[in-house]
């Protein structure tokens, strides 16, 4: 046996091991009253901490019973559809207006947002010698993985890391959310080089150009796109930008930083929370499902074809037979997701122009039977409607945006709310997060080794 299947077979020993011992019987949080996934038997989140930043509404309660509302998207209470009709109106790139709202509490006047852009775009190049050691010398074949990395790096370029004044903190995440286009941007290339086997392309990034700009011109070899993709991403990135507090990245945030950690340690926990196929994720498996789909449905137009497909989905005989058909239903929202409306509107825009439009309205016909299909398998529990990882993949790839950049495009816009609430939490905690977990293993009396 060579040593690597000696390896191996230790380790399948050992994980038999760990499975048997680590089970715990569901009934048991019955008999605790376990809120498990911090979520209360009625599929509500358990109310553990206050925010300014922003809110997810889909439903309301009325005498203890969940009642189902259009879905609303707040920031520091202005709802999201305002600032997207607002730069939409102005002809303007509105992320980072969104950026300073999260970050600041109050929407920026013209002088100020200038101001606040022209900062962000001074900062997007990397620190000196950055890209050769922390991102050629050591690709990675996930880019989630290699941005992680790049912002627990940046603790070594920074000169004073360790100080939690308000100032510092603002400097550090402000410099992240510049940085962040530019690391995956990077680290893309990088993968592309060491893993795909092709050219690699490093473009400076441009100062003057909005974030959107940026990250389109930085991962294409000849930096061309147009003001419409530009548009699309910048609407991408706005959406994405913040969810409430309760969503697992930024709950991570919270509880990483009232530790009384830097804010590097803060900001990477957050990546490697939204890494996870069951937060930021979700997007690419809705694609690799649309991919199975439009194989196995011959005609794009006929409804009774698209659900029997649906219904083998959801009967788990299709796809990857967990009976989920991704893009569909959502923890809050119930009658709709406006980030996803907001982005179908734009999708439509762009399929014309990227000759594409078969496809959407492929996407929407499955939008409009999903959940009646969905309702004949689990009955009237709970509404659902599409969420934004339905649309959001099929987006990308209309601007020719490879699949492993997909959740990389997530976290470049949720770091503007992660840092939103790394710095609520530095000024309005001050108590770390420590919640109680029941011990349900009995008590046995120790074995000393020898008599084992």
């Amino acid at each position: 046996m060579t040593d690597k299947e000696s390896e191996m077979n230790f380790l399948s020993c050992m994980s038999e091991l760990a499975q048997v011992n680590d089970p715990i019987d569901p009934e048991l949080y019955v008999k605790h009253d376990v809120k498990r996934g911090l979520r209360n038997a009625n599929g509500t989140g358990v109310l553990v901490g206050l925010t300014r930043i922003g809110d997810v509404v889909g439903y309301e309660m009325k005498n203890g019973e969940k009642i189902a509302i259009p879905g609303r998207l707040v920031y520091r209470g202005y709802d999201v559809e305002s600032l997207v009709k607002d730069s939409e109106a102005n002809s303007m790139f509105g992320f980072e207006q969104a950026v300073y709202l999260l970050l600041f509490g109050e929407l920026p006047r013209k002088d100020d947002l200038a101001e606040f852009t022209k900062y962000l775009g001074k900062k997007r190049i990397l620190p000196e010698h950055f890209t050769e050691d922390m991102i050629m010398k050591a690709p990675s074949s996930d880019i989630m993985n290699k941005l992680s990395r790049g912002v627990l790096a940046s603790y070594s370029y920074d000169e004073n890391p360790e100080d939690r004044s308000i100032p510092n903190i603002l400097r550090q995440c402000l410099e992240l959310i510049a940085r962040f286009p530019t690391i995956v941007a990077y680290g893309y290339q990088a993968k592309r080089r060491y893993y795909d086997g092709k050219s690699m392309y490093i473009h400076n990034p441009d100062e003057k150009l909005s974030t959107a700009e940026n990250f389109l011109r930085l991962i294409r070899s000849d930096k061309q796109y147009t003001p419409l993709e530009a548009q699309v991403l910048d609407l991408a990135l706005i959406l994405h930008a913040e969810h409430g507090g309760g969503n697992n990245s930024s709950l991570t945030v919270h509880v990483v930083s009232s530790a009384d950690t830097d804010t590097y340690s803060a900001i990477a926990a957050g990546v490697g929370s939204l890494k996870g196929r069951r937060h930021g994720g979700a997007n690419i498996r809705v694609m690799e499902m649309m991919s199975e789909i439009k194989q196995a449905v011959k005609d794009w137009e006929n409804e009774d074809e698209i659900a029997a497909y649906l219904r083998k989905i959801v009967n788990k005989e299709a796809f990857d037979h967990t009976g989920l058909i991704y893009g569909m239903g959502h923890a809050v929202y119930t009658i709709s997701d406006p980030r996803c409306i907001l982005l179908k509107n734009k999708a439509a825009q762009l399929a014309k122009e990227k000759g594409m439009e078969k496809e959407f309205n492929f996407y929407r016909t499955i939008e409009k039977i999903a959940p009646k299909v969905l309702y004949e398998k689990i009955g009237a529990k709970k509404q659902i409607c599409a969420n934004v990882d339905f649309y959001s993949g099929f987006v990308y790839t209309m601007l020719n945006i490879p699949s492993e950049l997909y959740t990389p495009i997530f976290a470049i816009a949720r770091v503007a709310g992660w840092s939103a609430h790394r710095v609520e939490e530095v000024v309005a905690g001050g108590r770390i997060y420590r919640p109680a977990y029941k011990n349900v293993s009995p008590e046995r009396e120790y074995v000393p080794i020898n008599n084992r």
